[in-house]
């Protein structure tokens, strides 16, 4: 008998959402990453749940469909991660006919059977907010809804539930080969030591590696290659101060996003380039980051330039190869081949896939999958809550009061930062406490001791930057010093890896 129903190798939001959704159903699931959790893709998005509203112009108006109707799925979901976001758009003379955007509103309107979200409208930039950081030319705008996420917050949750649920997820573990009989032995590597595992069904979950890993690991490349586009994104001190995003059309008929960020900053993407290069380290290129000057610069008054960039970041995307030219028109829509040979154990692999779909992803595998893993559930997820958001979407304010009623010594800055990050779960690092100095050192920024503990100890953070880029964006304020301090603190614990739950059950 095998050690387990279902191996996936990849860490991203499709790895974790499968395994969540696998260890509900009763299955026992084990993940393997090689780095940290959304070390990748998934932490490299563009911080949106949303449809994808330039996608309409290609067709795929099943993808969108779908799309739209995850976001208030997943808005339920996790409350505390995901909240809605309205969105300005100003026509721009030449480019799509005002008429074109509002029908195409409309429809994304209608696709999106809205029950939480305000339908699009159209604003009079002359006298509303978010016509200030914008120039003259611009005398109004229509404004729709979509939604925020803290994506690779969304990843650590997914994993912390299917651990919770009975899966066994490896962080720094690598897959180094796999031999395929009836049943799937892996053979692991974790810090130079070798294990192995057997599964009764294999996924390649693994994002922009999954060639790498059919060549090297699996031996038998794929079928069809994936195609690897390179999305990248810069981050500016901010430009605006309400609440609202911008979606901003570019000459070149792509578009871009300015949405607030991390309180302090305006985020800026996304391009759409081949990528060739080093999957450990993608990077915008001065090319890349002028461009999303270049579209900013035609919308706001205050001039963006490349040297004031206060950080930039790039994901890659695979995505299956539809023979498109151009890397923007290449299909966003996810696709899973099933590999099935007589006798052999089944291998799955998944192609693209989105954050807001990566729920009806997991549905979808599971059921492509039901031939051979039963479970003792049905699909269950769309009314489930992901660990601290146990509460209304319109609750998020009311739990910030009820955490400064119960901790009065939290700012309110405070208060909101841990509320959206650990939602109803922050008792589990405020605990007793009466005062600051109960939750032990300030590292940076309002990072304490106890919020890194509970890091290290319960979400598989080993490193500074797991902490300051994957468990928050406190990296855009912290100095070299913190950075050491914070890495010397993780040092000093006893147990610098997850020992809650089943997370790291042996092999």
């Amino acid at each position: 008998m095998a050690d387990y129903d279902l191996a996936i190798i990849g860490g991203g939001i499709n790895g974790t959402g499968l395994a969540r959704d696998a260890a509900g159903r009763g299955l026992r699931v084990l993940l393997v990453e090689m780095n940290d959790l959304a070390s990748g893709t998934s932490s490299a998005s563009s911080k949106l749940i949303h449809g994808g509203l330039r996608y309409l112009e290609h067709g795929a108006f099943r993808l969108v469909r779908e799309a739209l109707g995850e976001r208030e799925v997943l808005l339920r979901m996790a409350p505390h991660l995901i909240y809605p976001m309205r969105f300005v758009l100003p026509p721009m003379p030449g480019l799509r006919a005002p008429l074109k955007l509002r029908f195409g509103l409309m429809l994304y309107d209608w696709l999106g059977a809205r029950k939480l979200l305000p339908p699009s409208k159209t604003v009079d930039l002359t006298h509303h907010v978010v016509g200030q950081p914008l120039k003259r030319i611009f005398r109004y705008a229509f404004e729709y809804s979509d939604c925020w996420v803290d994506d690779s917050r969304l990843v650590v949750l997914n994993a912390l539930d299917a651990v919770e649920r009975g899966a066994t997820i490896r962080t720094r573990t690598r897959c180094v080969r796999v031999e395929r009989r009836d049943e799937w032995e892996l053979v692991l590597n974790n810090r130079g030591k070798r294990e192995t595992a057997t599964a009764r069904v294999l996924v390649n979950a693994a994002g922009p590696w999954i060639g790498e890993v059919a060549e090297t690991i699996m031996r038998q490349p794929l079928k069809v290659p994936a195609r690897l586009i390179k999305g990248s994104h810069i981050v500016v001190r901010r430009r605006f101060e309400h609440s609202s995003g911008y979606i901003l059309q570019a000459g070149d008929g792509r578009v871009v996003f300015a949405l607030p960020f991390a309180g302090e900053y305006t985020l800026i993407g996304t391009t759409d380039e081949n990528f060739v290069g080093d999957l450990k380290s993608p990077a915008p290129d001065s090319s890349e980051i002028m461009y999303l000057c270049d579209v900013a610069n035609q919308y706001f008054r205050d001039k963006i330039t490349p040297d004031e960039l206060v950080w930039s970041y790039s994901g890659v995307r695979s995505l299956y190869n539809d023979g498109a030219g151009k890397p923007e028109n290449v299909t966003r829509d996810y696709v899973l081949t099933l590999d099935e040979k007589k006798k052999l154990a089944p291998l799955l692999t998944i192609y693209g896939g989105k954050i807001t779909t990566y729920r009806r992803l997991a549905e979808q595998t599971m059921a492509k999958l039901s031939y051979v893993l039963k479970g003792n559930k049905a699909a269950w997820t769309a009314g489930s809550s992901l660990p601290g958001g146990e509460f209304p979407p319109e609750g998020f304010d009311e739990v910030v009061t009820e955490m400064m009623g119960r901790w009065p010594f939290l700012t309110k800055s405070m208060a909101q930062r841990l509320a959206r990050a650990y939602g109803l779960r922050c008792e589990r690092i405020l605990g007793d406490a009466t005062s600051m100095d109960d939750l032990g050192p300030l590292l940076t920024g309002d990072l304490t001791g106890a919020e890194l503990r509970y890091l290290v100890e319960h979400e598989w953070a080993q490193t500074a930057d797991d902490v300051l880029w994957r468990r928050s964006k406190l990296g855009l304020s912290a100095s070299a010093e913190e950075r050491t301090e914070i890495s010397q603190f993780i040092a000093s614990l006893s147990e610098p890896a997850v020992k809650s739950d089943a997370g790291e059950a042996a092999l």
